[in-house]
């Protein structure tokens, strides 16, 4: 795990989540949504997450779901 996460960034704790009553997930990087999970892909979120053992693992989850979104042109 250490060697993911080389510049610490998940430390910061960047990433955040929420699930309305549908069982949608709204995944949101500093605030700001960046990836929205319905159906199985929620399902399957939500039992990764409630696996997960401490919050950088959490962190962790969260940044491989919603990939490589960062490319410049966001504000």
């Amino acid at each position: 795990m250490d060697n993911i996460d080389k510049r610490n960034r998940l430390d910061d704790t960047p990433f955040s989540y929420r699930v309305n009553k549908k069982n949608t997930v709204f995944i949101e990087y500093y605030g700001k949504q960046v990836k929205i999970l319905k159906g199985k892909d929620a399902e399957r979120f939500l039992s990764k997450i409630n696996n997960a053992g401490n919050d950088k693992e959490l962190q962790l989850i969260m940044a491989k779901v919603t990939g490589n979104f960062k490319r410049g042109n966001e504000r």
